[in-house]
């Protein structure tokens, strides 16, 4: 297993742990808790023999819950290669496969559902992610996905949040209308604000305390950025600066522009 990511995972598996409860907790590297997977999940129509493509599945939680407990034929994709070392260990005894590779393009192959969990704001072009995936689902094929919704950052907050290179926001009716666009219509959503501005406080509060330990393994900068990072979701969360959705939209023959 790679050594900083195994360092990194070890360190901050604690206060994750102690911030979701271990009821809440799935090995999630997110805001999202395990019941909200589970409803997400449900709400997609996830179950045994269904095919699941995971964009952006990280250590794979989430799908490793999934597999487990829904029976779904699980396939994880992951530009991190470290990522994907550690989720393929952990998933030794379920029926997961996974791929290290950018997003997009998609694997080939059609899928049931395609799931991508709390990493829409990384992508700044939306429409050629959504093109990607509506091509990939069949007729009836569902996409499930969570967004982080309001306008876009203005330079001051730009400055204020790590990595802001990996955060594009978008209102949550030009998500409507770009889905819409591509083929894919809103069959359920979900505000779920609340809970991941509690989720985000208490991991902010959970890294805070165990901060030395963590910056052992991390180092102090990491450190920084991370409690840095987490106390600016926390704030535009708890303000409603920006607010968290759950959506599931399937796949119709008609688009309203090409592709």
């Amino acid at each position: 297993m790679p050594r900083m990511r195994r360092f990194a995972a070890k360190a901050l598996e604690q206060a994750q742990r102690a911030a979701f409860g271990s009821a809440e907790y799935a090995e999630q590297e997110s805001f999202v808790r395990a019941s909200e997977i589970r409803t997400l999940a449900e709400r997609a129509g996830i179950g045994q023999g269904i095919s699941v493509l995971d964009l952006c599945c990280g250590v794979a939680g989430p799908g490793r819950l999934l597999a487990r407990e829904f029976g779904c034929a699980y396939f994880g994709v992951d530009a991190s290669e470290d990522a994907v070392a550690i989720a393929r260990q952990r998933s030794s005894d379920l029926p997961c496969r996974f791929v290290v590779a950018q997003v997009p393009p998609l694997p080939h192959g059609s899928f049931d559902v395609v799931l991508l969990l709390e990493t829409m704001l990384a992508f700044q072009d939306k429409r050629a992610l959504l093109e990607a995936v509506a091509r990939t689902l069949p007729t009836g094929g569902r996409f499930a996905f969570t967004l982080e919704e309001g306008a876009a950052l203005t330079e001051a907050e730009r400055a204020r949040m790590p990595a802001a290179d990996t955060v594009w926001l978008m209102p949550l009716q030009e998500m409507h209308t770009l889905l819409a666009q591509v083929g894919l219509a809103v069959s359920w959503e979900d505000d779920w604000s609340e809970s991941h501005s509690a989720a985000a406080e208490a991991l902010t509060d959970a890294y805070a305390v165990r901060a030395a330990a963590i910056a052992s393994q991390i180092g102090d900068r990491a450190m920084g950025e991370l409690v840095r990072a987490h106390r600016q979701w926390s704030e535009w969360l708890a303000t409603g600066r920006v607010r968290k959705f759950a959506l599931v939209a399937e796949r119709f023959v008609e688009r309203t522009t090409p592709p």
